[in-house]
């Protein structure tokens, strides 16, 4: 009868610890999850006026657009978007990869790290850090790539 009532209570505490740890990684994969979808916003680009719109999706994938001036003869000043084709954020890694827009596409590889910012909303309290490639097709349809490093600062946002 002993026996009995301990087998029972070691099943009993197996299955509260079992529940406790399951409930844990759901606690934590939800605070990761957030903690992600705080780094969508808008960041800095390569000169003034231009941006990067990032946004989390729920399994890591990344959306957005970069949003720059033309640089070419025929779109020089022109605002261009260009939307990315991939990318993927995995822990605070992120890449991605615009579609071609007049010959010019960009790929992203570096961390999504703590800025200057002081408290969530201020601006630089994000920073993409990492290699900006610019990558374009010559005439000869040749790829060329211009690798750089960056540091691409959140713009503030706005309070509700």
């Amino acid at each position: 009868m002993k026996l009995q009532v301990i087998a029972s209570c070691a099943l009993v505490l197996a299955i509260i610890s079992f529940s406790l740890r399951a409930g844990a990684q759901e606690t934590a994969k939800t605070t990761s999850s957030t903690t992600a979808k705080q780094y969508s916003g808008m960041y800095s680009f390569l000169k003034e006026g231009e941006f990067v719109q990032l946004t989390v999706e729920d399994d890591g994938r990344i959306t957005g657009f970069v949003s720059r001036y033309g640089d070419g003869e025929s779109d020089r000043d022109a605002f261009l978007d260009q939307y990315f084709k991939s990318g993927k954020l995995e822990g605070n890694k992120l890449s991605f990869i615009t579609e071609t827009v007049h010959a010019v596409w960009f790929e992203f590889k570096g961390t999504v790290e703590r800025g200057e910012g002081k408290s969530p909303g201020d601006e630089a309290y994000y920073v993409l850090k990492g290699t900006l490639t610019y990558n374009a097709t010559d005439a000869g349809e040749k790829a060329i790539a211009h690798p750089r490093e960056v540091e691409l600062k959140m713009f503030p946002k706005e309070s509700n």
